[in-house]
């Protein structure tokens, strides 16, 4: 008799996202021929940047020839790419990395729930609420959640509450906790935590020996100039944080898988026997065993987002996706809407007026306004009552999206 993982058991049927599509799908076979505006899932909709194009056309022309064709890559990632990331997205703002303390991987979800591998089953994990799914879906599928309360909360995970009380900005916690998954700017409130609050967590994570996942997917949208980039230019953020980087939404990667992972090699956990270990090496063991390396061409693709014109080009990208950001945000400001985010990430977060479920409100926005957003409580407890549009549409869905809102709100 085969034993399954009984942890999977534990989770919802469907992934948020998975259960948004079903639930669109279902409304389209009853009404097949209405157009449905979508700014719920954060897929973007401008093509790859034409030096990206190019690039990963030499690289495909390489791999069709004898001369230049190349088979398994190394596991962590070819050094063109690393020299790039450390030179571009560190050294830049005054941050050195070593070579082998980055591992290029296939998109960030893949390593946000990966990461978990090389740590104990035993170690408490604590989740900003409201946040990306991933975080809290990952603990369970690793027998690190305990079991689900009568609140709708896990047993043994630590929620840290951000709403509109705290200004969506979290408290450090009371309890105490081992690993702390932060994603700043953060999906799906669109805040971003200014260099301040940030050390704040840096400072608590050296004092109780905890270690920090962040996830900076959407730091190439910061705006505002106190918004650090990385946690690594907090000092000490080596000793205790993990950065996990994606180039899906800076440079449209959605459909082609590439991101990076930084592991510093002063970061370091524990045995049961209080014996220090470098977590650097466990990861580099993990990697290369599990991970056969990111594609040659991708992170050729990769590569050429850090030239000169392939900077100018992401830019032109992110400048859109901020713009569309921005439509939504005024929009809904005008209309009466209580908003946040939409500066540093271009999620628009929005209160519900008059207490109406997350679900419910996401049912009235699709059947009577043909609309799709994402429901706040699919982000935890505290999403509950609050409402996420991305601004990864199309520049013509997200007016026309803003024009159904002024309809339907009247």
């Amino acid at each position: 008799m085969v034993l399954i993982n009984e942890n999977y058991l534990k989770l919802p049927e469907n992934y948020l996202f998975t259960e948004i599509e079903q639930r669109i799908n279902a409304f389209n076979i009853v009404h097949p021929n209405t157009k449905v505006v979508r700014l719920g899932l954060g897929d973007v909709s401008l093509p790859l940047p034409e030096e990206v194009v190019l690039a990963m056309e030499n690289a495909v022309r390489e791999m069709g020839d004898i001369k230049t064709f190349r088979g398994y890559g190394p596991e962590t990632g070819y050094q063109f790419l690393i020299e790039k990331i450390i030179k571009h997205d560190y050294n830049a703002r005054g941050i050195s990395l070593e070579q082998d303390e980055v591992f290029i991987g296939d998109g960030s979800k893949s390593d946000v729930g990966n990461i978990g591998h090389i740590f104990g089953r035993d170690n408490i994990i604590g989740i900003t609420d409201p946040v990306y799914p991933v975080y809290e879906n990952a603990a369970i599928m690793g027998g690190r959640s305990g079991n689900l309360t009568e609140q709708n909360i896990w047993s043994n995970i630590v929620y840290i509450p951000c709403t509109r009380e705290n200004n969506f900005v979290p408290e450090l916690p009371k309890e105490k906790v081992d690993m702390i998954y932060l994603c700043y700017p953060n999906n799906p409130t669109g805040v971003a935590l200014n260099k301040t609050e940030l050390k704040k967590w840096i400072d608590y994570a050296i004092e109780n020996q905890t270690i920090i996942i962040y996830d900076g997917a959407y730091a190439s949208y910061i705006t505002e100039n106190d918004i650090p980039h990385s946690i690594y230019e907090i000092k000490g953020a080596k000793k205790v944080a993990i950065e996990i980087r994606s180039y899906s939404k800076t440079a449209g990667f959605t459909g082609l898988r590439c991101s990076y992972t930084i592991v510093p090699k002063e970061l370091t956990g524990y045995t049961l026997f209080g014996e220090k270990v470098g977590i650097n090496k466990l990861w580099k063991r993990r990697a290369t065993t599990y991970y056969n390396g990111t594609s040659y061409i991708v992170q050729r693709g990769a590569e050429a987002t850090y030239s000169p014109k392939g900077k100018k080009q992401l830019q032109k990208n992110i400048e859109y996706y901020l713009t569309n950001a921005a439509i939504i945000r005024n929009e809904l400001i005008n209309l009466g809407f209580e908003v946040y985010g939409g500066i540093n990430a271009p999620h628009i977060w929005i209160k519900i007026p008059n207490e109406v479920p997350s679900w419910k409100f996401f049912h009235q926005l699709l059947y009577e306004a043909r609309i799709v957003g994402t429901p706040g409580a699919g982000f935890g407890p505290s999403g509950e009552g609050y409402f996420r549009f991305t601004g990864f549409s199309s520049r013509e869905d997200t007016i026309e999206a803003m024009e159904r809102m002024k309809s339907w709100k009247k």
